[in-house]
């Protein structure tokens, strides 16, 4: 901004001199912030002076003197960096198709980018190996310029000030995004990376996105009599029985017929929370909020299924899964991310195929709302070099194009709305897909917060007590005494 003002004015007295010299006049408005020239213009027959010259110099050292909006002691001064050569390190997760298409980007960015920026991506483990290289780094300095964290991780790491805000990236007007850039992403998913611990500023950047989602097995449920998945908690558990009762044709080993398997994980208890109309956590008041009808009545709903017969437990790694696979459970819930592998699921299992698809976690108003997640990429605190050229990066990752190519790729969800034009195909070839995402727009977050990691252990802990036959009311009060006293030690 300051040196499109310092030109501005520069152009402003270069037109002047030559207005002075022909000694014309011009009917032309003046540019805003021009006040100065337009009172010199006033005067073009008089004799030329000092005065006006003078007058422009003072303005041009006042913009000099100009501060940016932003603290220079960690992002410098943005105009001014000098981009040629720096090279970025990215701690990344991905494995399988999905790195193989992630070093093609990388390298495509390498290779076009105008400042000769080099990225170097790396995979450094899961979510935990790299939460846990972050945190030892974050003491001894050895730290990437792009990092993939989850929301409550990047609050984590910035009790120890080690992110900076993308803030000052997104809204720079040369490096930073247009209006039409940002009209473009799905708003909840940048809202998500607005950390509510440290002044709602964006601590993260979107690539991609999941959601907790119903799988159903289509072809069971019209044998059942059944024309559409459950929409509210009544129906879910009305069809849970009825499979309990009556197994799927297919099914090669009709003595095991359940209607839905529990997933108890805290994501579990999230999306079940938010699809019944409630929240787990109070974003206003930064407090935990577990102990409430909704969270206490659905998982209760679960703890009845499991007592009449209805439901099962998850007795190993993704065995919900395999079981829905081999016509043995009509429901389960789980990420959109696992699609691919609920595909091969059913075509490689004993039931030798069927149809099926996905549906909104079933809810009790008007509309779905879905729990959607997924880790952004942050920035550690480097150099001004290095966090300049890791945005410039993020900035690729996630224009429309390569978001189109990452879709495919990855099977997780575009962050932008209009990359949906081009996946008409991909849609075709992946119904279950589309579904979910035409569920996009219903999307609402888990806790954003430092601390939310032992949070959720203790989430599922207390739905795996509920489902045991404990009192929800009385433990969901101790998980929010448990969660909040977690929060109230990991605050900044």
């Amino acid at each position: 901004m300051l040196n499109r003002k310092l030109y501005l004015l520069m152009m402003i007295m270069a037109l002047l001199g030559l207005f002075l010299a022909a000694c014309g006049s011009s009917e032309e408005e003046p540019e805003e912030g021009a006040e100065t020239v337009t009172e010199t213009e006033e005067e073009t027959e008089a004799e030329p002076t000092e005065e006006p010259m003078a007058e422009e110099e003072e303005v041009m050292e006042e913009e000099e003197m100009a501060e940016p909006d932003y603290d220079t002691s960690i992002y410098g001064v943005i105009d001014d960096i000098d981009l040629e050569g720096v090279t970025v390190v990215f701690w990344h997760q991905h494995s399988g198709a999905r790195e193989e298409e992630l070093i093609k980007i990388v390298d495509e960015f390498n290779a076009s980018n105008e400042w000769g920026i080099v990225v170097e991506a790396r995979n450094e483990g899961g979510y935990d190996d790299i939460y846990n290289k972050m945190i030892a780094g974050l003491s001894s300095g050895e730290l990437p310029a792009l990092v993939v964290a989850y929301q409550n991780q990047a609050a984590a790491y910035m009790v120890a000030d080690g992110l900076v805000s993308l803030d000052p990236y997104i809204n720079h007007p040369v490096y930073g995004l247009t209006e039409e850039d940002r009209a473009d992403f799905f708003q909840s998913f940048l809202d998500s990376d607005r950390l509510p611990q440290f002044g709602m500023e964006t601590y993260g950047f979107p690539p991609n996105r999941s959601m907790e989602v119903l799988f159903y097995n289509a072809a069971w449920l019209e044998e059942l009599g059944y024309d559409a998945p459950p929409q509210n908690l009544a129906e879910f558990v009305e069809m849970s029985c009825a499979a309990s009762e009556t197994p799927f044709s297919q099914n090669p080993d009709p003595s095991f017929s359940l209607g839905y398997e529990v997933r108890t994980d805290a994501s579990s208890v999230a999306a079940l929370t938010f699809a019944g109309g409630s929240d787990i956590y109070d974003f206003d008041n930064n407090t935990f909020t577990y102990n409430n009808d909704v969270t206490a009545n659905a998982l209760s709903t679960m703890a009845q299924l499991l007592a009449d017969g209805c439901a099962g437990e998850i007795t190993e790694s993704f065995g919900d899964q395999t079981d829905f696979g081999n016509g043995k459970v009509l429901f389960t819930m789980g990420s959109s991310s696992g699609l691919p592998f609920y595909a091969s699921a059913v075509n490689d299992g004993e039931a030798g195929g069927f149809s099926w698809s996905v549906a909104p976690i079933p809810y009790e108003g008007a509309t779905p709302v879905q729990n959607i997640y997924g880790a952004s990429v942050s920035v550690p605190v480097t150099t001004p070099e290095e966090q300049l050229a890791a945005w410039l990066f993020l900035r690729f990752y996630t224009n429309a194009d390569i978001q189109a190519r990452w879709a495919r790729a990855s099977n997780y969800f575009p962050v932008r709305e209009s990359v949906a034009d081009g996946l008409g195909d991909y849609f075709t070839e992946n119904p279950a897909y589309a579904v979910a995402f035409d569920l996009l727009q219903y999307g609402k977050i888990e806790a954003p917060v430092a601390g939310y990691d032992l949070v959720r252990d203790e989430a599922e802990g207390a739905f795996v007590r509920i489902l045991a036959g404990e009192d929800p009311a009385t433990v969901l009060a101790e998980l929010d005494a448990s969660a909040n006293q977690i929060l109230e030690e990991a605050a900044p």
